[in-house]
């Protein structure tokens, strides 16, 4: 499944203009419960973008930065003015982020998890002919997630021979995943062999939870710790032999 930005965005999108006051910003965003504002001009067109990061060093509070003479001079007068203005400044275009990054409303969700992980942003305008027509966050992200956790899978279940084949496709199409022993009986999965990365065991488990139908997952991994030779069993095989009476 490959989602768009337009499956996920927030259409109703508030923003604010450049000549606003860092107080009427502060004030909607407390109001709405949200962590950034697209800036607007009177066209309608994004010139750039304010949010909580923009209000942590304000002179209001006490927070504005500060260094020691010696470092001033080395950060140099352009840089103290430029703090000096995100400190003090009363108007939009005084604090905000110019030029924000943007997606379109057909860019993939890969595309703005990829921009938000690179640029270390937690919110992108969705524009298109340089208007606003959405705004995409993390939320947004989280929210598609959970929606796709809480929808079913559709059909019928798959026989035990059709999850097989389809576990085992899932470990062929994985960079990461070792020769895997897969029997399957009423949607029960066995899975055995030998991992020589601890951490491919949950990677197993996890890739054969998703396979439709599988109702449980055992794990007779057994992990070869490649330096030393040292056979470890799996949790689950260790946890049963210290269970059985002849223990």
């Amino acid at each position: 499944m490959s989602l768009q930005v337009k499956d996920v965005m927030t259409r109703a999108v508030i923003s604010v203009t450049p000549s606003q006051s860092v107080q009427e910003a502060v004030a909607l965003m407390l109001k709405n419960r949200i962590s950034g504002l697209p800036v607007v001009d009177r066209s309608g067109n994004l010139v750039g973008i304010v949010s909580e990061g923009d209000f942590l060093r304000r002179g209001e509070i006490g927070t504005q930065r500060r260094r020691p003479k010696w470092l001033e001079f080395l950060v140099g007068p352009g840089r103290l003015a430029d703090e000096y203005v995100h400190a003090a400044g009363s108007k939009i275009d005084e604090v905000m982020t110019p030029e924000p990054y943007t997606v379109t409303e057909t860019d993939t969700v890969e595309t703005v998890v990829g921009l938000m992980e690179r640029r270390h942003i937690k919110r992108l305008p969705v524009v298109r002919d340089k208007k606003v027509v959405g705004i995409v966050t993390r939320a947004n992200l989280m929210a598609a997630l959970a929606e796709a956790t809480r929808t079913p899978r559709g059909g019928p279940a798959p026989d035990d021979l059709t999850i097989r084949d389809r576990i085992i496709e899932a470990f062929a199409a994985a960079p990461w995943a070792p020769r895997i022993n897969v029997t399957v009986q009423d949607g029960v999965v066995e899975l055995s062999g030998i991992i020589t990365d601890e951490r491919e065991r949950q990677a197993a488990i996890v890739a054969t939870e998703n396979i439709n139908g599988v109702r449980l997952v055992h794990d007779h991994l057994v992990w070869v710790e490649p330096m030393s030779g040292t056979v470890f069993p799996s949790p689950e095989d260790e946890d049963a032999a210290r269970k059985s009476p002849q223990h």
